[in-house]
């Protein structure tokens, strides 16, 4: 399996506890380290510029990060590497708190970084940017000739989280913010989670956009 904005190596981490063999491609030598300290084998490169020295994949994954790429250039890479009847999937989560909860953070973000997008986004928008992304995605695939028709699967999960775990994820989820504003965000938040008895369940969903590459004798004729 090939993971595509591997990261800090989240993705690449599960796959090979599933017992896959997964190399992992990033742009940044930073994250690409981090990864490698944690068993992920890593090349540094942007995905549509880098060289798989005659490599070819059954899977190409990408989690969080397809949205960073031109859609219809990483859908060619990935047709480019993968073995026909190879899968591409690419995938986002979105995660909403209980209800009561939800409208605390949003009070926090509005206080301390009132210019960030859980600010100013309400929660029929983050679904909407969702779609918006996997209907780029589908296009992407879509426009290379070289998949089947796209596919979209929905997971539903929770997962729950005591306030130290919440706080400590915060803390990763990116963006530039200075140091007093982060230490007014995490005690705001904490500060709502303690109200909230100390812990809570956050509902999850998973968007995949996935297609299966043809075999290139189903591919169509050059104009």
């Amino acid at each position: 399996m090939l993971d595509v904005g591997t990261g800090t190596g989240i993705v690449a981490r599960q796959l090979q506890q599933a017992g896959c063999r997964v190399l992992g491609i990033d742009p940044d030598p930073r994250l690409a380290e981090f990864a490698r300290r944690t068993g992920v084998t890593v090349e540094v490169s942007p995905f549509e510029d880098w060289d798989p020295a005659g490599r070819t994949f059954d899977v190409v994954v990408s989690g969080e990060s397809w949205h960073w790429l031109d859609a219809a250039a990483g859908a060619t890479k990935a047709a480019e590497v993968l073995r026909p009847r190879g899968r591409l999937a690419v995938f986002w989560n979105t995660g909403q708190p209980p209800a009561e909860l939800d409208e605390a953070f949003a009070a926090v973000y509005r206080r301390v970084l009132p210019h960030a997008l859980a600010a100013r986004l309400e929660r029929s928008s983050i679904e909407e940017a969702h779609a918006a992304m996997c209907a780029t995605a589908a296009d992407g695939m879509q426009a290379t000739g070289a998949f089947h028709e796209p596919e979209q699967w929905r997971f539903g999960w929770t997962q729950s989280y005591s306030r130290g775990e919440w706080l400590d994820a915060l803390q990763t989820t990116g963006g530039a913010v200075a140091e007093s504003d982060l230490d007014a965000l995490l005690d705001g938040v904490g500060s709502a989670i303690d109200a909230a008895g100390g812990s809570f369940t956050m509902s999850y969903v998973t968007f995949v956009i996935t297609a299966l590459r043809r075999p290139r004798i189903d591919l169509p004729a050059a104009p």
